[in-house]
Parts: structure tokens; sequence; C-alpha cells
């Protein structure tokens, strides 16, 4: 087999058919490059050798650029290489076609086969362009997930709410100084409330700041109240701009029971907590677990 001829006619095809046909142009230019990257493990003698085999790349390149277009240059070609090979093993047309090669070009960076799973699958959920996702992975998203999380989108477990929480979670920091007060840090969050939703997971809405209630007779005033429209329950956060302590872990447990006896409905499921800390402290987790409180901590960018 001719294997240059073969790339060649791939990449030809593909120019000439997104000239004709645009609605269906991205499945099959990531087909075409599919079937390029074959031809490119093919030639360079199976995969255990094709990572050494850039010498082929170099040379098909600079012919394909006088060729075909400039664009096929040996970057794209080892790109459209790796393409093949993550995806080789798996069913073809269900998984690779639901993004563009745009999105492709800043997943394939990524050595982590279950990274870019996770990317793939939060892209097609939240239907996020190329510049979105660039910034999640520049906010290294993925690997602010904690271990138990990772290890279940890798089993394909059922996940609960506490999954999806970032660890640390980022804010924005609008201040001139790292030392805020409690005050000052939820003046961050509620500038910046859709990104700490996101950081928190899917399916957060906001309710209010300093939501009053009274427990016998005085006021306390919970952090920030939300909602989890998936899991059907409120959510209680407190910040906190110190370790971890086990007092906070008391007092948002009552603010927990004040919300499911107070103000959650029959149809709602019990209500969570989220403790938001500058930094954690493993011995409080350990002794103070609560299935329905989670903890994670800050980190001001």
């Amino acid at each position: 087999m001719n294997y240059y001829n073969e790339i060649k006619k791939e990449l030809t095809d593909n120019e000439v058919y997104k000239q004709i046909k645009d609605y269906s142009k991205n499945r099959y230019e990531l087909e075409r490059y599919y079937n390029v990257g074959k031809l490119l493990v093919e030639a360079q003698g199976g995969e255990a050798r094709a990572k050494y085999g850039d010498g082929l790349i170099k040379e098909y390149s600079q012919r394909l650029a006088l060729e075909v277009g400039k664009k096929y240059n040996e970057r794209t070609l080892r790109k459209m290489r790796q393409f093949y090979i993550l995806f080789k093993n798996e069913k073809w047309s269900p998984l690779a076609t639901k993004l563009s090669w745009s999105h492709y070009g800043e997943l394939l960076s990524i050595k982590n086969k279950y990274e870019i799973e996770y990317y793939i699958g939060i892209c097609v959920k939240y239907n996020l362009s190329k510049r979105e996702l660039r910034n999640r992975i520049k906010s290294n998203e993925y690997q602010r997930l904690d271990d138990i999380s990772k290890l279940k989108l890798i089993n394909n477990d059922n996940s609960d709410i506490g999954d999806e929480i970032k660890h640390p979670i980022i804010i924005k920091n609008i201040y001139n100084t790292k030392n805020i007060t409690e005050r000052m840090l939820k003046n961050l969050i509620l500038e910046n409330i859709d990104d700490f939703l996101k950081e928190l997971g899917e399916g957060f809405c906001y309710i209010a700041n300093e939501y009053k209630i009274k427990l016998g007779s005085r006021y306390n005033y919970m952090d920030i109240l939300l909602f989890n429209i998936e899991f059907n329950c409120y959510v209680v956060v407190e910040l906190k701009v110190t370790e971890l302590k086990k007092e906070h872990i008391g007092q948002i447990r009552v603010y927990m029971n004040y919300v499911d006896q107070n103000i959650k409905k029959i149809s709602h499921n019990k209500t969570i907590g989220i403790i938001v800390a500058r930094e954690n402290n493993k011995y409080i987790i350990k002794y103070c677990y609560n299935d329905n409180i989670y903890e994670t901590t800050y980190e001001l960018v």
C-alpha cells in the first residue's frame, strides 16, 4: 500500500466534502482524520513504533503542505495519529464525533485518557465552546476532583452531590490581599456567583445570602442558601477563612436540621451542607464524618 497516497486522498476528499455538505461536515472531517491517524500508525509499523516515527510524518507533512494545504503540518498529523490511538478501541460513532476537531485540538495534549473522557463528557453535557473547554482545562478542573470521584467516573458508578465539588474551589480575588475576612470571601463569591456554582457542580441554584433564621430567642444567619435541582434538596454553604474546626461541623448541622424541619417540603430530599474553609483538617473530617456534609477549600486567584 502507498500510505502517502491514501493519506492524501483522505485529506483531499475532506477538503472537497467541506465545500459541498455543511450539515454533516464535522462528522465527515473527524472520520477522515481518524482514517489518516490509522494509516500513519500502520505506515510507521504499528502503535509501538509510531511514537518514534516522526521522520515519516515530517516527510508527509512537507508534501501535503504543497499538494493539499499548509494546515496539514507535522503537529496536525501527530494529533490525527493520537486521535486514532485514543478511539481505536471505542465504538467509533457515539463518542468521537460529538465534538469538533477544534475541541480535540485542546484535548489531545492531555496524557490521561480518563481526563480526556471527563472533558468530552462535560463538553457534551454543557455544550461548551472551544474557549470554555480551554478555560476548564486551564483551571485543572479534573485534577481538582477528589480520588473517589475520579474512581466513580472511571467505573461509571452512580455519583452523589459531593462528587463534582472541586478541591480547591477557585475564587477570583479583586482585593489586593490574601488576608480576607469571611464577609470579603462572601462578597467575592457573590460577585461571581455563576462561577462559584459551577465549581460546586451541576444543578445548584442561588437562593439567598445571610439567610435569616430564628433559633430560640436569637437570630442566626446562614452564609449562603442554595437549592440543587438535580438532587432535589436545599444546600447550606458556610464560609470559613480558617482551618476547618469541629465547631464548624456542629454549626452547619444545626442549620441543616433547621432547614429540614422548617423550610423543606415533604417532596424534597434531606438538606446537605458544604463547608468552604481555608484549610481542611483530616482529623476533624475523620471523626466528624457525616453523609450529608461535604468540605472543600478555596484558592484565591
